[in-house]
C-alpha cells in the first residue's frame, strides 16, 4: 500500500503536473524532486583505477595493476596540499541535471537525495575528526541564499554522524568563476581566497573537506592550503560528482 507521502505526491502532480527533468517523463509517486525513479536509479557511482590521490580516472584499467600507488602526471608534477580526495559519481546527466538544479535554480528540495547519494557511496569508515563545507564568499551566498557544501555536509553529518565545523573556514575573496579559466589563471584566482579563522579548532585534526563538483581541484587545493597553515594533521576530500 503507497504510503501517505506516496499519495500525496500522486495527487499534487496530477493537479499540477511536473516532468522529470532529465528525461521528461510524467511525474506521479517517483520519491526524488523533480526526477522519476528509473532516472534516479540510473546514478551509479564512478568504479575502475584511480589516481590514489586526486581521485583522477585512469583511461586503462589496468593502470594501478602493477603500481597501486601510482599517482597521476597532475599529482606528480604538483602534489596536492590534500592528503587525498574521493569524487564519487561521474559529472553526467541525470546527476548533473540535479546538481545544476539545486546549485543554480535553488531547488534545495534535492538536499536529502543528493546527500543521500553522497553518504551511501562515501568510503566507510571515514577516520576524521571534522567536516567542512567549502565555503563561498559573502557577496556569493547572498546571492545564492545558500552554501550547496554546507547542504551536503549537514547531511553527512546527519548520517554518519561526524561533526560539522563551519564558519571557521572562511573565503575572504571573491573571485571569478573557475569554469572559464586555464590553470594558471585558476591558481592566481584562488591565491589567498580562504583562511581560518580559529587555528586551534583545526589543529592536529583531521578533516573531510565537502563539495558538490570536481573539476580541476583547485579551490579545494586551496582549502586544504590554508587549512594545513592553521596545523591541520590531514586534510581529504569529498565530492558528490566530478567532470570526466
Amino acid at each position: 500500500m503507497p504510503s501517505v507521502a506516496a499519495i500525496i505526491r500522486r495527487v499534487l502532480n496530477a493537479v499540477l503536473p511536473v516532468e522529470c527533468a532529465s528525461c521528461g517523463r510524467a511525474l506521479a509517486d517517483d520519491p526524488v524532486p523533480f526526477f522519476c525513479q528509473p532516472c534516479w536509479e540510473s546514478i551509479h557511482p564512478l568504479s575502475g583505477p584511480s589516481c590514489p590521490r586526486c581521485g583522477r580516472p585512469f583511461a586503462s584499467t589496468v593502470a594501478l595493476l602493477y603500481s597501486p600507488h601510482h599517482l597521476c602526471g597532475a599529482c606528480r608534477l604538483r602534489r596536492p596540499a590534500y592528503t587525498q580526495a574521493w569524487s564519487l559519481y561521474p559529472y553526467e546527466p541525470p546527476l548533473q541535471d540535479a546538481i545544476r538544479l539545486f546549485k543554480y535554480h535553488g531547488k534545495v528540495a534535492l538536499a536529502d537525495a543528493l546527500g543521500s547519494l553522497m553518504s551511501a557511496a562515501v568510503p566507510h569508515p571515514l577516520e576524521v575528526d571534522l567536516l567542512m563545507p567549502v565555503p563561498l564568499h559573502p557577496s556569493r551566498l547572498k546571492e545564492r541564499e545558500f552554501n550547496q557544501s554546507l547542504l551536503l555536509a549537514d547531511h553527512l553529518n546527519r548520517r554518519l554522524r561526524l561533526p560539522l565545523s563551519y564558519g571557521n573556514l572562511i573565503r575572504v575573496r571573491r573571485t571569478e568563476p573557475q569554469t572559464a579559466l586555464t590553470r594558471k589563471a585558476r591558481l592566481k584566482n584562488l591565491r589567498r581566497a580562504f583562511v581560518v579563522l580559529r587555528p586551534v579548532e583545526v589543529a592536529g585534526k583531521k578533516i573531510l573537506l565537502v563539495d558538490d563538483v570536481a573539476t580541476t581541484g583547485t579551490t579545494v587545493n586551496e582549502c586544504a592550503k590554508a587549512l594545513r597553515k592553521a596545523g591541520a594533521a590531514d586534510v581529504y576530500v569529498g565530492t558528490l560528482a566530478r567532470t570526466i
